[in-house]
């Protein structure tokens, strides 16, 4: 059987060398701030206020993760990632899962067409082959479709007959859902929530805002972003803020943080103990350090301090937190729970 070879691909950000020395950093730095503003500025012509969504969603794109946005339909989740795509210049696809969708349909499949007198397999790709993927309301299909992704998130690669295929970089997954109150939807795997850096809650606009909306989609024109950053310009901002030097009692305070979400655990605090079934896993301490050495970097500053974990950690680890049966039952949040968490866990004295 002839099979296509796998697609070449960009090394992926953890085969980079090492970051640049302090001084160039610095310069690099002042880049970095500008970048990331245009992005943000860009987005800002046409989303309406949503300045914690636009920069959480831009903190999970620079640090080579993955987001989940949740809220219900109509508050822009799509339009926004249409929007980061055209601000930084990268191919885009969408996905629309609906629950007749199937795997084949996101990663590719091998189809038979004729070659040289014969008959041969050859591979065709999937939306996932984009560098921006937007996963519209990925909890409307089923858990087998949702699990499709999670080689390509983890590995940026997908495998289909014993064939890897390498996906360009950046890649970055982008995933709407709705509440899964909302009829038509399935919880999304443990396994599947746990490769997405950032969930980030869409709240509903200000009525302030709400009237620039209907402005901006009632009138004769409508804004448009324009391109602020290349897909070359996001690899090298993503490996700049990989160099980003944290001190060792900053990671300490991360670690502290994620042993604080699991009940068996001597600092877990007492809501933890009464309504936590399963607290973060190590991606939850490594989202918490990535999104605060972006953090830093949007701040002007070439180092991870305190505040900067505390500050990511409630998008980092609210899809992490399991609740038992008694903290469904009593309507415990997660981020209520993360919350108890940031209480009990104080910062170092000395930074």
């Amino acid at each position: 059987m002839d099979r296509s070879p796998a697609l070449p691909a960009a090394a992926p950000a953890e085969e980079t060398p090492p970051g640049p020395g302090t001084e160039d950093a610095a310069l690099d730095a002042d880049r970095f701030v500008a970048l990331a503003r245009s992005i943000e500025a860009e987005v800002g012509r046409v989303i309406v206020g949503q300045a914690d969504l636009v920069r959480q969603t831009v903190i999970c794109l620079l640090a080579g993760g993955h987001a989940l946005l949740e809220g219900v339909p109509g508050l822009g989740k799509t339009l926004l990632v249409r929007t980061i795509a055209d601000v930084v210049a990268c191919s885009f696809s969408r996905i629309q899962f609906t629950p007749d969708l199937m795997p084949a349909d996101i990663v590719g499949t091998n189809i038979l067409v004729e070659e040289g007198g014969g008959r041969v397999f050859r591979f065709q790709q999937g939306p996932v082959f984009a560098n921006l993927v937007l996963a519209d309301e990925i909890n409307r299909a089923t858990p087998k479709t949702q699990s499709a992704l999670l080689e390509a998130m983890q590995e940026h690669q997908v495998s289909v007959a014993r064939t890897r295929y390498r996906l360009d970089e950046p890649f970055f997954v982008l995933a709407t859902q709705n509440p899964l109150e909302m009829e038509g939807t399935y919880p999304l795997p443990e396994a599947q929530l746990d490769r997405f850096m950032f969930k980030v809650h869409v709240p509903f606009p200000a009525e302030d805002e709400l009237a620039v909306i209907l402005e901006r989609t009632t009138g004769a024109e409508r804004p448009a972003a324009a391109v602020a950053a290349s897909a070359g310009d996001v690899l090298d901002m993503q490996r700049l803020a990989r160099a980003v030097p944290i001190a060792p009692h900053v990671t300490a305070h991360a670690v502290a943080l994620l042993a604080a979400t699991h009940p068996d655990q001597p600092r877990a605090p007492e809501l933890v103990r009464e309504f936590v079934r399963y607290g973060g896993s190590p991606r939850g301490a490594q989202a918490l350090v990535a999104g605060a050495k972006v953090r830093a970097l949007l701040d002007g500053r070439f180092n991870v301090a305190i505040e900067d974990l505390r500050a990511v950690a409630l998008p980092a680890l609210r899809h992490r937190v399991i609740l038992n049966f008694e903290g469904e039952a009593e309507g415990i949040t997660a981020d209520a729970i993360v919350r108890a968490v940031l209480e009990s866990v104080a910062p170092p004295a000395v930074e």
